[in-house]
């Protein structure tokens, strides 16, 4: 498998970086794992390339990139119709309300705790976040390989052990500095990120999801103490092999 990296800006894309958004390549499957603002654009591959899309959750800097998909997808010539979406409920109904229709470019399936799809031989499987609205973490495996993206999530719930051993955690980390100091639960701190990959015994560690305004090397470095080995850093236009 290979992730490239379209977006990590947690909350708000900034210049130069789309908000979550990333692709899981293995083989001639390419799958559009969250559509944050500024991902589509970003794409690495030609979006007609994209084998399925899957979405953690409703939030705007997660989803709102399936609007300009489809527009993309719809209003042309030759319009693509069933790419398959997975994600929880909530998101579809939140775009289907949006957009007044149900839209033909997407063949939806919601997706909870325990469900696992297989994507031409890529195998995904989801767990809910600590998360105020429904959202899911997913596993992705394949040639014995297995990534593991905790989309928002704080550092509670059920989905560690889905976490397992991963070989790549790519782990949101909102906040830096002590836990007690974050001022909303449901996210992580870098440092949490790092103590709970160290716990679930993740071989690598990636970080995503942080703010504009927060210097990433900061969080890399309270993610390496808690850790104790190097962690890596999503970049957008980067990609890394799990």
């Amino acid at each position: 498998m290979r992730v490239h990296v379209v977006g990590s800006s947690g909350t708000y894309p900034a210049q130069g970086r789309p908000a979550s958004g990333f692709v899981v390549e293995q083989g001639s499957t390419r799958v559009w794992c969250d559509a944050g603002p500024g991902t589509f654009t970003a794409l690495p591959i030609d979006p007609d390339m994209i084998s399925a899309v899957v979405v953690s959750h409703q939030h705007p800097d997660h989803c709102t990139d399936l609007f300009a998909a489809y527009h993309a997808w719809t209003y042309r010539p030759q319009p693509r119709d069933a790419v398959p979406l997975y994600a929880p409920q909530a998101v579809w109904d939140r775009i289907t309300q949006f957009i007044e229709k149900q839209p033909e470019c997407f063949a939806f399936t919601p997706v909870t705790t325990g469900d696992e799809v297989v994507i031409d031989g890529l195998k995904v499987s989801f767990v809910e976040t600590e998360h105020p609205v429904p959202t899911v973490a997913s596993r992705w495996e394949a040639n014995n390989r297995s990534l593991f993206y905790t989309a928002d999530t704080g550092p509670g719930g059920d989905w560690r052990a889905a976490a397992s051993d991963a070989h790549i955690m790519l782990a949101e980390a909102s906040y830096q500095g002590a836990a007690e100091d974050k001022a909303y639960p449901h996210h992580l701190t870098a440092g949490e990120a790092g103590q709970i990959a160290r716990e679930v015994g993740a071989e690598q560690l990636t970080l995503t999801h942080i703010p504009p305004y927060l210097d990433p090397a900061v969080s890399v470095a309270e993610a390496e103490e808690t850790f104790d080995r190097p962690v890596r850093l999503a970049v957008p236009a980067t990609s890394f092999e799990v």
